[in-house]
């Protein structure tokens, strides 16, 4: 396994971090279980959960994963060992059972007492908003569409102050941001530096092959203001194996169980994806690998967030930290991103 250091501090983290939003739906708890200890086996130290996981979002399986996660730190006594992360679910219809009080003081320190609860921990290593209150164009949305009457205010520094207080309780050690753009970044740096409050050091947003559009602006934010990037989504909801052009996805793959997840499933991202395999079986490497790898590899990535619903896709999606991609490769892909640049935003 390879190493790097959140930004700002000394904790030490894998560069493959263990995603977990299958766990209490698609995957059992013995399956989560397994997966974890796979995961450390080889070296991953750093996971990733939220509030609201397992995915799609119900109310009949809210936070299952935390609990998931809490009773296997109960089991094995391996807190220590994992460097953890957690979210706070922003507003909307589509997590309305949660709370619809979005990031005020009382909703985020609900929160996380919440969620220490289930994770059975003291504290959480790494505490993030999962996406902006305010509205803008996340989750697959290309372009921002300004809405005046839009009733969301300025709260940058309100959140900033609370998450302050309960970092100052012990109960989180650093904050980061999810599903965010260059401005709402930009506003949080400017709010802990001009305030002396606590830093975003993290931000969470999808990047994989077929949606590159952290580096239209994002890339250089990350470099030049050291918030590392921890890339959601390298697989692209597992569409970047080739399981779905190929013929060979299970029953229980995510696109069968879940069809309206479609966001990488366009026409535009079928023609990459299939020109992206070509390049991988040119090289004697699964796609799945390729597509890990090329995101691993980026300057601005600290770490690669990836899932799996099998122990076999679990070790292949480990392995692609040992495969870094050549020239030819790369300038390969980059011709197919130039003829098809993302189109899976």
């Amino acid at each position: 396994m390879k190493y790097t250091t959140l930004p700002h501090t000394n904790i030490k983290v894998s560069k493959l971090c263990l995603g977990t939003m299958t766990w209490g739906n698609q995957n059992t708890q013995e399956e989560g279980f397994a997966q974890m200890d796979l995961a450390t086996e080889k070296g991953i130290n750093f996971f990733d959960c939220a509030e609201l996981y397992p995915v799609p979002a119900t109310a009949e399986t809210y936070s299952r994963t935390e609990q998931i996660i809490g009773n296997w730190f109960k089991k094995t006594g391996n807190r220590d060992k994992v460097v953890l992360a957690t979210k706070i679910a922003g507003p909307g219809d589509y997590t309305a059972h949660i709370r619809t009080n979005g990031f005020r003081p009382n909703a985020l320190k609900d929160a996380v007492n919440k969620s220490l609860k289930r994770l059975q921990t003291d504290y959480i290593d790494l505490y993030q908003l999962h996406w902006p209150e305010r509205q803008t164009n996340t989750f697959g949305i290309r372009d921002y569409k300004h809405n005046p009457e839009d009733s969301w205010t300025d709260n940058f520094n309100d959140i900033l102050h609370t998450l302050d207080g309960i970092i100052k309780e012990g109960k989180i050690r650093h904050i980061g941001i999810s599903n965010e753009k260059a401005w709402g970044t930009m506003r949080y740096l400017e709010e802990s530096k001009t305030n002396n409050l606590p830093r975003m050091i993290t931000i969470q947003n999808a990047y994989s092959l077929l949606n590159r559009v952290f580096e239209g602006d994002m890339a250089e934010i990350s470099l030049r203001e050291n918030i590392g990037l921890l890339a959601y989504s390298p697989m692209a909801f597992g569409v970047l194996s080739g399981k779905y052009i190929q013929g060979t996805a299970s029953d229980n793959s995510r696109l069968k169980l879940f069809p309206r997840f479609s966001r990488y499933s366009s026409e535009k991202s079928t023609e990459a994806t299939k020109k992206y395999l070509k390049i991988a079986q040119e090289h004697n490497l699964s796609l799945a690998q390729m597509a890990l790898a090329f995101v691993s590899q980026q300057p601005f990535v600290t770490s690669n967030i990836i899932g799996a619903t099998s122990l076999k896709q679990l070790k292949e999606n480990i392995g692609s930290i040992d495969i870094s991609l050549n020239k030819d490769i790369l300038n390969s892909i980059e011709e197919i991103h130039a003829e098809i640049p993302n189109p899976a935003p």
